[in-house]
């Protein structure tokens, strides 16, 4: 996992995004890369479909917000510590470096098209204010680069990984998800598996996930919640931090994303409410 993609959003959230992804560069010895993320025209105002509302700002410059989001991005790579990946054609010299897709602020569509160059992509927990991150950012990384996404909270992350929680639910999707986020599970301290303690028909439970992450090195615990609370976020959320968790693994909408929306689903409430920074993937 040695490139990661991250879209500078037009909000005052966005270096909490930014330090986020200059740490994980940090973690992997990765390159990250930089763009100037248009404001989108259709803002979600709340999670319900119904509820979004058209925006638009007369006053908009892509050309100023282009050059602000330059500045910020590097201004914060720069003092995490990152050097420069000078050219885009040859690969960046070993340790975390920076670089800035320098064409034209772009919208949500290119946000996740270009995300299929990239290892990995980091975006900000979404919210119902206009200014803030905006959930159909999250979903067009989610659902159309075709890789891991990384969710920064609302509150700034001083550090993350050392303690890993990683929420198996026995879906496809976060078995792909474990897949994509080893060589952070790699280098965690701590690792513990929330499973599901009933029976799971043909998919593996909890301890064979156990036993995956053995033969990766990964010494993990196991919590097994009853009752079929491995699909309550809130209960996922209180489990994780029980037992200190910084970091959350899960595959991202192991339901259907429409009943998540109409009856809720862990995966919308750890999107809208973890505390810590989510890896997930579809």
């Amino acid at each position: 996992m040695k490139t990661i993609l991250v879209p500078v959003e037009p909000h005052d959230g966005s270096g909490r995004i930014l330090s986020l992804a200059a740490q994980l560069a940090g973690k992997l010895d990765a390159v990250v890369t930089g763009f100037a993320l248009r404001r989108p025209q259709i803002a979600a105002i709340g999670w319900d479909p119904a509820s979004v509302a058209i925006v638009t700002d007369p006053e908009w410059d892509d050309q100023r917000s282009d050059a602000e989001a330059r500045a910020q991005f590097e201004r914060i790579m720069t003092e995490a510590g990152l050097g420069t990946a000078e050219s885009v054609d040859i690969p960046a010299p070993k340790g975390a470096r920076f670089r800035w897709h320098s064409d034209p602020a772009s919208g949500d569509e290119f946000l996740g098209s270009f995300g299929r160059a990239f290892d990995l992509t980091v975006v900000g927990q979404p919210t119902a204010r206009a200014s803030g991150s905006s959930i159909t950012s999250l979903e067009a990384a989610l659902f159309d680069s075709g890789g891991p996404i990384m969710v920064a909270p609302q509150k700034p992350v001083e550090s993350f990984g050392a303690s890993v929680g990683i929420v198996w639910n026995g879906s496809s999707e976060t078995a792909r998800t474990i897949a994509f986020s080893k060589p952070l599970i790699c280098q965690a301290s701590r690792a513990i598996i929330f499973a599901d303690d009933g029976g799971m028909g043909l998919r593996p439970g909890g301890e064979q996930i156990q036993r995956r992450l053995a033969e990766n090195g990964v010494d993990a615990e196991l919590k097994l919640l009853p009752d079929g609370k491995i699909r309550s976020g809130e209960v996922i959320l209180a489990e994780a931090n029980a037992f200190g968790c910084d970091m959350l693994v899960k595959g991202a909408y192991t339901q259907s994303r429409l009943r998540q929306m109409i009856f809720g689903g862990a995966t919308r409430y750890l999107i809208a409410e973890s505390p810590v920074p989510v890896f997930m993937a579809h």
